[in-house]
């Protein structure tokens, strides 16, 4: 299936928009001067809002305060701060991450302090700026689609973090609103900017290991560990809009270990490491297979291990299921000591991609061979990379953000594709649900033709909360 078509509006800052808060600021240095980024002029660049600062939130920052041609205007999360994050020790949320910013810029231009960076609960407040063109959304998976939509339909382009969904349903309300609008959509499944998953990718789609029969996912085991069945609820903690964060979601009773980090162990706002590392792996795989914007026709839950009914966490600790595509290749995921990782298995031998850049193969021919004048080429993310270098490729990924938004060229991963994946992940996570029975999925209309009870998971009530 072709891509969809470039994006023809033009990109344009709101130079009024400028200019109004330029002179609003008079006395405090609320936008940055011209001198501190030569040629990048506050009408050429970007005006970026970062919605969610907590473990990926603040890193994500920093990557964007690290391209001179974006200025951080406003940063959005509903905890003030606190630890409890990815690394427990680590203090993170709201104020920590503006105090990095504002000490960045202060440093940036030479002043003694800076404080035009602004810090809101609600993100609404961002979308509702008309001086930010972009927004980077890095909160809980429940909260992916209702910011794209909201985000796109107040004009500003965005860069989202995987998995694109929570639910199936999910993913063409995103793509419809982003296309409506114009609007670019890059999903933060960074490997695609990674020059050897796209090498690997490359020489699987030149048949570099024969024809392609066989690709084995691969994701890691829970990092964290939630209270069992009796668990009691917790006061919440002073500075944390738990309404806000919860959104949508069910309301329940509040737990430390239900927010922030650990929110992609419970059901109601992610789907485990299924969704978590298997956007990653899913991501290589299809892109090796060719299917960027379909899916599988076929799925089977193969093997599943859950915590005890009534435990705070209710994803599946481990598991395994099976996928078939039009082209016949298999597709197996399963839970492994590997984190992440993708094998290809062809009729002349084998690949594998694992974190951190790993390549294994099944002869050295295979593993050096390099692509020929008239191969296949995937779009590259940074050109000037080479294949020694591993660098910054999330780094390189941002920048092809970036780069797209100002020339309105689709990016490494638009939102059909991250929808894709996200939705082979969701397809995962329904068939261990209905263990033993293979599910056919219509992959155009995106349904299950033989079971309705697995269709009625493909979305989810939401809670009226505002």
């Amino acid at each position: 299936m072709e891509s969809p078509p470039k994006i023809s509006s033009t990109f344009g800052i709101n130079r009024r928009a400028f200019l109004k808060t330029a002179a609003v600021a008079a006395g405090a240095p609320f936008i940055l001067p011209s001198t501190a980024f030569g040629k990048n002029a506050p009408s050429n660049r970007l005006n970026v809002g970062i919605i969610g600062l907590g473990t990926r939130g603040t890193p994500d920052m920093k990557l964007f305060m690290g391209n001179d041609d974006v200025q951080i205007r406003a940063l959005c999360d509903v905890n003030t701060a606190s630890k409890g994050y990815r690394n427990e020790d680590i203090f993170m949320g709201r104020e920590p991450a503006l105090k990095i910013a504002n000490d960045f810029y202060a440093k940036k231009t030479g002043a003694s302090s800076y404080n035009g960076v602004e810090a809101y609960t609600d993100f609404q407040e961002v979308l509702g700026r008309d001086d930010i063109d972009v927004v980077a959304i890095v909160v809980p998976d429940h909260w992916h689609a209702p910011m794209v939509v909201a985000a796109a339909n107040a004009g500003k382009d965005i860069f989202c973090q995987k998995p694109m969904t929570l639910t199936l349903a999910q993913g063409p309300e995103m793509i419809a609103a982003v296309r409506k609008n114009n609007r670019i959509l890059q999903t933060a499944s960074q490997y695609r900017s990674n020059f050897r998953a796209r090498h690997i990718c490359e020489l699987v789609r030149n048949g570099y290991i024969g024809e392609l029969k066989k690709m084995t996912v691969t994701i890691g085991y829970n990092n964290k560990v939630g209270p069992g069945p009796g668990w009691e609820p917790m006061p919440v903690p002073a500075g944390f809009d738990y309404q806000r964060w919860l959104g949508e979601a069910p309301m329940v009773p509040y737990h430390v270990m239900r927010c922030i980090y650990k929110f992609r162990f419970g059901l109601d706002y992610s789907g485990g490491q299924i969704t978590n590392l298997g956007a990653h792996s899913v991501d290589i795989a299809q892109w090796g297979n060719g299917t960027d914007h379909t899916g599988p026709v076929e799925v089977e839950g193969l093997d599943a291990k859950w915590l005890p009914e009534g435990s705070l966490f209710n994803t599946a600790l481990e598991s395994r299921f099976r996928a078939r595509y039009a082209n016949g290749v298999e597709l197996i995921g399963e839970s492994s000591k590997d984190t992440m990782g993708v094998r290809f298995e062809g009729t002349e031998g084998w690949l594998k991609y694992g974190l951190y850049g790993k390549v294994e193969a099944s002869s050295k021919a295979i593993q050096s061979a390099q692509l020929g004048p008239n191969d296949l080429r995937l779009p590259v993310s940074n050109p000037e990379r080479s294949f020694k270098e591993m660098g910054n490729f999330y780094g390189d990924h941002v920048r092809n953000f970036l780069d797209s938004v100002k020339s309105r060229e689709e990016p490494l991963e638009p939102v059909e594709v991250g929808h894709r994946t996200a939705s082979i992940c969701h397809l995962w996570n329904i068939s261990i649900k209905r263990m033993g029975k293979k599910l056919a999925w219509d992959p155009e209309k995106e349904e299950f033709t033989n079971d309705d009870e697995a269709n009625a998971m493909r979305s989810r009530p939401a809670r009226a909360w505002r």
